[in-house]
């Protein structure tokens, strides 16, 4: 497979794609002065405790108070991508009170482990943890852990014996997927780096009184030289010369042996444009997504989940139904794992398959499902149909979706996508203007609409369908107004009408 990283970096925004074969797999996009935070490091003072809640909220300095979850302060091991010897990581916290773990007023030492959003304060932990390029040091934590994408057993046991022997006493570390293969002095100078970093947030952290940032997470492009350019990597291109320069070093520094497939993109023509990469982005919010079949996806971003439904579209497929139905849900798995990738979505994510008869085809989509997902540098569970006929798994959530970046609710329908219909807005007039003749002793009741709503009225009253009840001592009136939203109307008692235009006497 040939992969490529484009860098799109100006004053505004830093775009980060990875290219594999030439198509879009994996985006992301950092706009300036709304950098992410997971990861960031803060000393908070506890706000709030709730023992029913098993939780508190600390204020760490922004506008949400966030939300620190008793699993997040006793170790949890279902949170790491790791595999741990029985009972070496976790404590039993099931029996244990969030009150009596931390009080209101203390100052505590605490990570970001998942962005604010929506109502919702930021999720943090009191579990420290520093990535490097091959290993992530866990301070509070005296365990040794293996990513589980490293297969090979002798590798593993290789790592975990090394990372043994040169961490710091009651320190725990992660070996990521990138130490395979790295020399013991390389894991040492990786370790020694995160060692001295956290030495720097203690003494920082000693120094200062909460609520501060101790620590940020490092930014968009040094991320992507940390956790994106590896060897199988072919090229990596930047189009901002200061910010290639500071790659290029970073990478001489941790990768010299692929340093040299940083190249700087040296033209006026948009980077992205270049690479055709700009089009494609713009796909990545569409609602319903077609397959090459003739099939189509439709996919619905909620803020607790996301659900996918798969729907055989123009595809007719051959003379057998459940061949069609097999051949059609197997394409949409493989586009479903790249579209989760692609616009980042992570938490809880419900497919509705197209409905088949035998299990055997059921347990053929799900594996493929999880081989397409295995591609992920995020970590995803797949748990696949449930009883009422859905595929359920989860992704872990990172960073902020793409859409959440760079899309916002509607104003005009409340971020619900949708606005009433014109019957239904017809029905609203004419019970407001109702309630206004009863109430109001002017005698002349504009409704002030948007052209189509107008056109609509007008429509029904040619054809003589009541839009209000008959009142002996009042006049209603039409007012087409052309600044109106689609869905917008207002009822107004008047004494004069001579102020507006386009008057039509209407009952």
């Amino acid at each position: 497979m040939h992969t490529e990283i484009i860098a799109d970096v100006t004053e505004h925004e830093a775009r980060v794609a990875l290219l594999e074969d030439g198509r879009l797999a994996e985006l992301q996009v950092e706009l300036r002065g709304r950098e992410r935070l997971v990861g960031n490091i803060y000393k908070g003072r506890v706000q709030n405790v709730l023992p029913g809640m098993q939780a508190a909220f600390v204020d760490i300095g922004l506008d949400k108070n966030a939300f620190l979850y008793v699993g997040d302060i006793l170790v949890d091991k279902n949170d790491f991508d790791f595999e741990n010897d029985k009972g070496a990581v976790a404590k039993e916290f099931k029996d244990i009170n969030i009150k009596d773990i931390v009080k209101k007023g203390q100052e505590i030492l605490v990570q970001v482990l998942k962005q604010p959003g929506g109502t919702k304060g930021a999720r943090i932990t009191t579990h420290i943890t520093i990535p490097g390029r091959t290993i992530v040091l866990m301070p509070t934590v005296d365990h040794v852990g293996v990513s589980r994408k490293i297969e090979d057993e002798r590798e593993r046991e290789r790592l975990k014996k090394v990372l043994d022997e040169i961490r710091p006493e009651g320190m725990g570390v992660i070996v990521r997927t990138a130490a395979m293969g790295i020399s013991r002095e390389e894991l040492k100078s990786d370790l020694d780096f995160l060692v001295r970093l956290w030495k720097r947030v203690q003494q920082k952290s000693a120094l200062v009184s909460a609520p501060r940032l101790i620590r940020s997470e490092e930014t968009l492009m040094y991320r992507t030289v940390r956790d994106m350019f590896k060897a199988d990597v072919d090229k990596f291109v930047i189009n901002d010369r200061e910010c290639y320069e500071r790659v290029l070093t970073v990478a001489e520094i941790t990768q010299p042996e692929i340093a040299d497939r940083i190249s700087f993109y040296d033209d006026d023509r948009n980077i992205f444009d270049a690479y055709n990469i700009e089009n494609r982005i713009d796909k990545i919010f569409d609602r319903k997504v077609w397959l090459d079949s003739g099939a189509y996806l439709v996919i619905d971003e909620a803020e607790a989940l996301t659900a996918i439904d798969v729907n055989t579209g123009k595809y007719i497929g051959d003379d057998d139904l459940q061949e069609t139905i097999l051949n059609a849900n197997i394409e949409a798995a493989k586009k479903i794992a790249e579209q989760i990738r692609l616009r980042d979505i992570g938490g809880i994510v419900i497919i509705d398959f197209i409905d088949m008869d035998e299990k055997k085809n059921e347990d053929i989509v799900v594996e493929v499902l999880r081989e397409e997902l295995k591609k992920d540098r995020t970590k995803t569970n797949v748990i696949g149909f449930t009883g009422l006929g859905l595929v359920e798994m989860t992704r872990k959530k990172v960073r902020m979706r793409v859409s959440a970046i760079l899309e916002k609710p509607c104003d005009k329908c409340g971020g619900s996508g949708k606005v009433l219909t014109p019957a239904a807005l017809f029905i609203s007039a004419g019970r407001q203007a109702n309630r206004l003749a009863f109430s109001s002793t002017c005698s002349k009741i504009v409704i002030e609409a948007s052209p189509s709503l107008a056109q609509y009225i007008l429509d029904c009253n040619e054809r003589e369908i009541p839009m209000m009840r008959q009142f002996d001592d009042k006049t209603f009136y039409l007012c087409q107004n052309d600044s109106f939203d689609e869905d917008r109307f207002e009822v107004i008692a008047a004494g004069d009408v001579s102020s507006y235009k386009n008057l039509k006497e209407i009952f």
